[in-house]
């Protein structure tokens, strides 16, 4: 046993001297820049439908997600999200153009196999587990609160 650890010390630090040093500040700073600029793409948005089309509450809310989904797919099948996840890391991923981009790219990826079970299946390979994990959550709360009567 006391070899075993040895041998595995050994190639863990061989393995290490190959491998390049991780910038765990740089990739958290580019992460909050990048994740910041979408968040406030999505706040001008909101400024924009307040003033422009006198939106409030709820609709204004799902109206500004479902620009920035829309932005995000878009961004996705233009190649573009994909280059800005490479440089932004979790800044990308965190923000619902990150949920858009994960329910886009296997679509696109998969489109050659068909409508069905291509595209269809595919879409939420990534996605499904999310939605059911949110629908599932939502639904608890939602009962919990009714429970105690908010």
């Amino acid at each position: 046993m006391q070899d075993q650890k040895y041998v595995n010390k050994n190639y863990l630090a061989y393995v290490h001297s190959f491998a390049p040093p991780t910038k765990h500040f740089h990739n958290c700073l580019r992460a909050f820049i990048v994740g910041g600029l979408i968040c406030c793409v999505g706040q001008f948005l909101r400024i924009e439908f307040e003033t422009v089309f006198h939106l409030s509450g709820d609709v204004l809310a799902g109206s500004v997600s479902m620009v920035l989904i829309f932005l995000g797919c878009l961004l996705t099948g233009l190649g573009v999200y994909d280059r800005i996840g490479k440089a932004a890391g979790a800044g990308s991923i965190v923000p619902i153009t990150g949920f858009a981009n994960s329910v886009a790219s296997p679509a696109l990826e998969f489109k050659a196999e068909g409508m069905i079970t291509g595209l269809a299946a595919k879409m939420f390979t990534v996605a499904g587990p999310i939605i059911v994990y949110g629908v599932l959550s939502g639904t608890a709360v939602g009962i919990i609160y009714y429970l105690l009567g908010l």
